[in-house]
């Protein structure tokens, strides 16, 4: 197919792989903030074929993965609740929190919904003004335009009982904090595609400047992904740290003008909680004061017991950090699969976990 195949050809493949060799000299951490990314990795085998020189560590880049014990405690707190019906993307279903998780509370019977996207959840409390809906709002800046359309509609519509519980995470902010830590000597950012054609390549330019480490906007294809090495290599090898695109058929420097225009009516940047991470400032998105009727925080008075830590043995947010890879934690393979899942790492097909369990640990 055209448009696909060519971004899968391996004998295209080949020639930048030998191309990054011939540069690579000086040994880089480089590391994908993008479960996508994560994937495309892992299935394809580009782990395995980089130079000794080259490393390539998963970030923080799975929303599922990176959402708090606390906000998943709160969110089954408030599914209990009589006359709750909770709304929410299949993959949050089996996160384990502090004592449980969606899917064993939709077991006991609690109303819990997977909806496919906000418009589904909007149908949902439409089709049920005796109960109020709230929507588990996760995900990075690529899924958050859609939530606030969501809120907007429910404001035309009138509708009384739709509420979002906002847990939306920026990706900028969380690969500052990581270099803040300065647990792993990173040396660029395969930075998200998906997130990156809502923000543009703009806000990556202070991790550049500010802090000398080169980003470069990856597609999501074997050939984008191993062109984006070749160009991240190119900057360390010649001392550089710019924000580069590779992705220019779907990433422009201002980004998408609309989505961020509706980001700005309904949302405000706030502190947020990233599992493994803790409180990154000014990460996170929370509904406006002028759209609170709407916000599942303030609606609600939310009584949840004190977080309790990841399991004994889980090493998840480590992983998350890019501290360990996913096979050196005791757990993964054993205890923890994909089918029972320990680690919130596990459960998402975007997960590392996850990836490296399917395509194998590379």
């Amino acid at each position: 197919m055209k448009y696909l195949s060519e971004y899968r050809d391996p004998v295209l493949a080949q020639k930048v792989i030998e191309n990054i060799k011939k540069i690579s000299h000086t040994p880089v951490n480089l590391m994908e903030v993008c479960g996508t990314h994560t994937v495309t990795i892992s299935k394809n085998g580009i782990r395995q074929v980089m130079p000794k020189t080259v490393t390539l560590l998963s970030g923080p880049g799975c929303p599922v993965c990176v959402t708090a014990n606390e906000d998943i405690d709160k969110t089954i707190w408030l599914a209990r609740q009589p006359g709750v019906i909770l709304a929410t993307f299949g993959d949050m279903m089996k996160v384990p929190s502090s004592y449980s998780n969606l899917s064993a509370e939709k077991a006991e019977g609690v109303d819990i919904r997977v909806v496919y996207s906000t418009l589904d959840a909007l149908q949902v409390a439409d089709d049920n003004p005796d109960k109020k809906v709230i929507f588990f709002g996760v995900g990075f800046e690529t899924t958050s335009p859609t939530i606030a359309l969501s809120i907007l509609e429910a404001r035309k519509r009138k509708l009384k009982n739709y509420s979002v519980l906002a847990r939306h995470k920026l990706i900028p902010p969380a690969m500052a904090a990581l270099l803040s830590l300065g647990e792993v000597k990173l040396h660029g950012f395969i930075c998200p595609g998906h997130v990156s054609t809502i923000i543009g390549s703009k806000p990556y330019e202070f991790i550049a400047e500010e802090h000398g480490i080169p980003c470069v906007i990856s597609g999501f294809e074997p050939l984008d992904v191993l062109q984006t090495i070749y160009m991240l290599v190119r900057q360390a090898e010649n001392g550089e740290a710019r924000v580069e695109v590779q992705y220019k058929r779907s990433v422009r420097p201002e980004g998408n003008t609309t989505a961020l225009k509706i980001l700005d009516e309904v949302f405000e940047v706030c502190d947020a909680d990233w599992r493994g991470i803790g409180i990154i400032p000014n990460s996170g998105f929370k509904l406006k004061e002028e759209y609170s009727d709407f916000d599942a925080d303030k609606i609600f008075d939310v009584d949840v017991p004190p977080p309790k830590d990841d399991p004994p043995g889980c090493s998840c947010g480590e992983i998350l950090r890019g501290v360990k890879f996913p096979y050196q934690c005791k757990l993964f393979g054993k205890a923890c699969t994909p089918e029972r899942p320990i680690g919130p790492c596990m459960v998402s097909s975007e997960g590392a976990c996850a990836a490296y369990y399917r395509y194998g640990t590379g």
